[in-house]
């Protein structure tokens, strides 16, 4: 065998073993690695099956406090262990580990750390804690106006609404959804009308849209309500604008005609 032909071979072996690695990589069930490159993770927590775990496990722990918080109403020990406080920790916790659970269990191919979505951006994060300091501050200098606990049921309601929809839409539309807009139109992606998208356009949005206005009346924010429904709305107005504009790139006049006949049920959004 000549020189040439042997420096071949090997190479055709070097390249076999590293195809098989990385598909050991993709297929093991404990790893999270997107098959597609736009979908690995772009934030500064590691994509390792260990992050995973340790987020999962805080996010577990902060649900159960703010459950037992939520149904002891903190036995009345201090002057910030309220129920609204509770649900409010409970209902965060549980949004961002379900949106992981969603994508591990429905789109696996799209999962990875970045699928927990708390990375999120600064303003993201920025308004929650807006949230709670106003809930915090209005409740030790005036508590008398968190005692509306109809306008918390109501909170209660609109949020697990908003829940509903969303993870329904996730699981409903499966490999289709994805977190991160799409510029090109993916092999297989396919337009999904049916089920939940029969009724609402973009359910996930929708959801989302009401999960975060329901928390607010669930701590009785007046301020923060009005600021989370500026910004949602301001957020999901440009956002459905771009990302239909891609849509009918790849579906055309059948999502033209899907468009004009559901709405997205959020106000001032047709």
């Amino acid at each position: 065998m000549s020189a040439s032909t042997e420096e071949e071979v090997d190479g055709f072996e070097q390249r076999l073993r590293q195809r098989m690695a990385t598909d050991t990589i993709q297929s093991h069930p404990l790893n999270t690695v997107p098959k597609d490159a736009s979908h690995l993770p772009r934030g500064v927590i590691p994509n390792t099956p260990l992050s995973v775990a340790t987020i999962s496990f805080l996010l577990g722990s902060l649900f159960l406090f703010g459950v037992l918080l939520f149904v002891t109403n903190g036995f009345g020990l201090y002057w910030w262990s309220t129920y609204q406080l509770g649900y409010f920790l409970a209902a965060w916790s549980a949004f961002h580990w379900g949106e992981f659970a969603v994508a591990a269990g429905w789109n696996r191919d799209k999962c990875s750390v970045d699928s927990f979505l708390l990375e999120n951006g600064a303003l993201y994060h920025i308004a929650h804690s807006v949230a709670l300091f106003e809930y915090l501050v209005t409740l030790y200098v005036k508590p008398e106006y968190k005692q509306y606990p109809y306008v918390t049921l109501v909170g209660i309601v609109l949020s697990l609404v908003g829940q509903a929809l969303r993870s329904a839409a996730m699981i409903h539309a499966g490999s289709n959804f994805s977190h991160i807009m799409a510029s090109r139109k993916a092999e297989g992606h396919v337009l999904v009308t049916s089920g939940i998208y029969s009724y609402l356009r973009h359910p996930s949005y929708t959801g989302f849209f009401y999960w975060a206005l329901g928390t607010q009346l669930v701590l009785q924010n007046p301020l923060s309500f009005v600021l989370y429904l500026c910004i949602l709305w301001r957020f999901f107005h440009g956002r459905i604008r771009a990302e239909e504009a891609y849509l009918i790139r790849f579906f055309g006049d059948d999502y033209r005609k899907y468009r004009q006949s559901v709405g997205t049920k959020m106000p001032f959004i047709p």
